[in-house]
């Protein structure tokens, strides 16, 4: 393939940047479906049937209604990039916003953002490693941690050759994996209620308003996808299609989450898990694949979870470093970035308390905040007044919501100690 330049916003010299070997747009729109949905697919399946009980069946409004926000943001950010050529990525889209702020708070909040959906998958991988050894003689132990917990060390360690690689094409076959397995994962659970003797007759409360903000961050997380749809929006072939697309991808997801939702807080009702598999009848050999699911589902996110920090690092090396020096120092970054994840998902393993606090606290801003301000700010020339204020109110509910979420997440965290 040639070599093209592309004069990007995103340079933190202010001059062109010389990229190589830009993949072609060649993805269809039933690729980029696929491509989206496998986004939106994740930890969320597991924690809507703990955060459906504990918010009542009127939160699934909330779930819903979320989704369509992230539908929506998500094409405002397709319009964003329709607007100049050069935007390639999500800082980039900041910078042509509120320049080099707008660039350094996205950069800030997607890193974040990275780091702490790690950081639950991790603890998600140790917490199911748990489950799975139960009952097994099994023992191996670092630094007086727990046979899970070590595991959960040496499949870091495992996982870091991969924060080395600079082409993810060669390694594209572990998203599909990644989907995979958790398609295997509703299908385990739909087996587990038609087939496993579990009946879905439990009951669930209306509404619980005491725990709604604690719940709005778990729901908040299921739609947290933005941070990477420059990049699926760059690769169509034809991207008028995108907004269909993202409606469509949304609504699908959405729609599997609310029956995961409904389907696993009826069978289990008030003792339902915040992982919903941790609940599931450990003897059932469906209940053995969804747990094997979700022991491997992290080793396949963290190659592509450290791109954006170790791209970034990469980005601020010299021109002139040579090749092999910049892939140590991003593979060193990468190695480093893991390592600080493992180490606080040992010391704090509260997976809820860490997903809603991530929804609350850094995913509103990259899927809802962050997008409507960007729109607000590139077309300000040609919204109108009544679409102003009626951005600017979502801007400010969801800015309540954040910042009440954050606070009651962190005091959940500080009662755990």
């Amino acid at each position: 393939m040639d070599s093209t330049t592309i004069y990007l916003l995103s340079d933190y010299k202010d001059s062109t940047t010389t990229i190589r070997d830009v993949p072609a747009a060649t993805s269809t729109s039933f690729t980029t479906l696929l491509n989206m949905m496998g986004l939106l697919i994740g930890l969320g399946q597991l924690s809507t049937a703990y955060a459906l009980q504990n918010g009542g069946w009127a939160s699934a409004f909330l779930l819903f209604g979320l989704f369509i926000l992230g539908a929506y943001t998500s094409h405002l950010l397709g319009l964003c990039l329709a607007s100049d050529a050069r935007l390639r990525s999500y800082s980039d889209i900041g910078f042509l916003a509120f320049g080099r702020t707008g660039r350094y708070v996205s950069l800030f909040f997607v890193n974040m953002e990275c780091f702490m959906a790690l950081v639950s998958f991790t603890i998600s991988m140790t917490d199911h490693l748990s489950r799975v050894l139960d009952g097994y003689t099994f023992h191996i132990s670092f630094f007086g941690l727990s046979t899970a917990q070590s595991l959960t060390v040496i499949a870091i360690i495992v996982s870091i050759p991969t924060v080395w690689l600079r082409n993810l094409d060669s390694i594209s076959f572990i998203s599909t994996i990644s989907i995979l397995l958790s398609l295997s994962i509703c299908v385990a659970l739909f087996c587990t209620c038609f087939f496993g003797g579990v009946k879905a007759d439990k009951a669930i409360h209306f509404f619980q308003i005491k725990n709604i903000f604690s719940v709005s961050g778990l729901y908040i997380f299921n739609i947290a996808s933005h941070m990477a749809i420059p990049d699926v929006y760059k690769s169509m072939a034809d991207p008028t299609t995108f907004s269909t697309i993202s409606f469509l991808s949304f609504g699908a997801v959405a729609t599997l989450y609310t029956f995961l939702a409904f389907l696993g807080a009826k069978m289990f009702g008030s003792g339902v898990s915040s992982q919903i598999t941790l609940s599931m009848p450990k003897h059932l050999v469906f209940t053995k694949v969804a747990l094997w699911a979700v022991v491997i589902i992290p080793m396949t996110k963290y190659v592509f979870f450290t791109v954006p920090m170790a791209s970034e690092v990469e980005r601020h090396l010299p021109a002139k470093m040579s090749l092999w020096k910049r892939t140590v120092i991003r593979g060193a970054a990468g190695s480093s970035f893991l390592m600080v994840v493992l180490v606080l998902a040992i010391t704090i393993p509260f997976f809820e308390t860490v997903l809603s606090l991530t929804g609350s606290l850094v995913s509103i801003f990259v899927s809802v905040i962050l997008p409507i301000a960007f729109y607000l700010r590139i077309f300000r020339q040609t919204i109108p007044l009544a679409s102003l204020v009626i951005h600017m109110i979502i801007i400010v509910i969801c800015l309540v919501i954040g910042i009440i979420g954050t606070i009651s997440n962190t005091m959940s965290m500080i009662k755990h100690y």
